[in-house]
């Protein structure tokens, strides 16, 4: 393998070390704690601030059940087995159920946001690599993104850097909210492919509701 293709392959490592975590239903913490490999070192390497060693690809392929080859991409796409699609469970309470069996590139999930008894505080923003795109499902989604606050309601739908600071959270009241989320790890977006109308008139766009 060339110089060049040793670098770009190491480059996609962080990415799809990542994507893979995500996959497994994996925080940082809970590798960390598996691996014994520390957290600031775990998101250096998925940043790309830092190349893995062999031992810890070794080890993270193995705490994940993947393959060498998979994270390198030089892996022959697995044909999907049967699974049960049982979600993920987190700290709190967010259910989320994978829609993809990805190592890189764009994935999808199902999220649902329990009821709360009491009103939501501003939702915690984080930031990172990547691009994101949501569709509210079920109930109100209060989407923080910057200085921004909107609420997204049944069929609104929002995409974004997520390198901007952004947050969500349920603000229905006595009830739940689902969306589903695609994410580009390394920035990929969709690809609107809709053919033009004929015989109709102009397809309009409705705005997100921007008040709390």
């Amino acid at each position: 393998m060339a110089v060049d293709d040793v670098d770009s392959t190491l480059a996609l490592m962080g990415p799809r070390l990542r994507a893979a975590r995500e996959h497994h239903g994996a925080t940082l913490a809970g590798v960390s704690r598996a691996t014994g490999i520390s957290t600031s070192t775990l998101s250096r390497i998925e940043t790309g601030r830092r190349k893995p060693t062999l031992e810890v690809l070794l080890q993270l392929a193995k705490e994940y059940g993947v393959s060498l080859d998979e994270l390198a991409g030089t892996a022959p796409a697995p044909v999907a087995k049967p699974r049960a699609t049982v979600p993920l469970s987190f700290g709190d309470d967010k259910a989320v159920l994978p829609l993809t069996r990805y190592v890189g590139g764009l994935h999808a999930h199902k999220h649902v946001l329990p009821a709360l008894e009491d009103p939501p505080a501003r939702p915690r923003q984080v930031s990172h690599d990547g691009y994101e795109w949501l569709c509210v499902l079920y109930g109100r989604l209060w989407l923080a993104l910057g200085d921004q606050d909107v609420i997204l309601t049944p069929g609104d739908v929002a995409e974004f850097d997520t390198r901007t600071p952004h947050g969500l959270a349920n603000t229905s009241p006595g009830g739940p909210v689902e969306y589903l989320i695609m994410f580009g790890p390394q920035g990929e977006r969709l690809r609107p492919r809709t053919p033009p109308a004929t015989g109709r008139g102009p397809v309009t766009e409705r705005p997100l509701n921007q008040h709390l």
